[in-house]
């Protein structure tokens, strides 16, 4: 088994905000959300406000579109920006677990492949949460609710906060320059 990140991963960038700027582009009257979006990426830049919540007064645009279509038609727009190496190594035992949300990734796994999603549990009708983002230890407590005993073969991430899901497996790998290098 091989567990992955997925944005800045398997995705170029970051595709919560991918799929915010192409719901933008077909929606434009969500940019009126924009100044309490504002407001609440300043109070958790302040620390006031959890990354949670931050996330989820984000997300507030899903009450004024269908986010699961948009989500579909987002993908086949967006594949263009999986990274090659993924599909040179996917299997199917591959676990994704991703911050983002789950209703959001469930098209582009089914595109991929990827049977085992774990992601955030984000209402796409409100964009509330049930849940923590998962993200961090989040992820290490989801990874083993779901596979108690497990010890993956590989990880791959992008960035520091992924570390403690990596360290469970026997080799990790960091994305650098769009391409897996092993660091342990």
């Amino acid at each position: 088994m091989n567990i992955f990140d997925f944005d800045g991963t398997i995705h170029r960038g970051d595709s919560s905000v991918a799929f915010y700027l192409y719901c933008l582009r077909k929606r434009p009257y969500i940019a009126l959300l924009l100044p309490v979006q504002a407001a609440a990426a300043l109070l958790y830049a302040l620390r006031i406000i959890d990354v949670t919540s931050m996330k989820q007064t984000f997300y507030q645009y899903f009450r004024l579109i269908d986010a699961e279509t948009m989500a579909e038609r987002f993908w086949e727009y967006d594949k263009k920006n999986i990274l090659s190496w993924y599909r040179d190594i996917h299997s199917d035992s591959d676990v994704l677990i991703s911050a983002s949300p789950e209703f959001m990734l469930k098209p582009v796994c089914r595109m991929l492949g990827i049977r085992t999603l774990i992601a955030s549990k984000v209402d796409p009708r409100t964009g509330r949460y049930s849940g923590k983002n998962c993200s961090g230890q989040e992820k290490v407590r989801r990874f083993r609710e779901a596979f108690p005993d497990t010890e993956p073969e590989n990880s791959f991430y992008d960035r520091d906060s992924d570390l403690p899901l990596s360290r469970l497996a026997r080799h990790g790998f960091r994305i650098v320059r769009e391409k897996p290098v092993q660091e342990f």
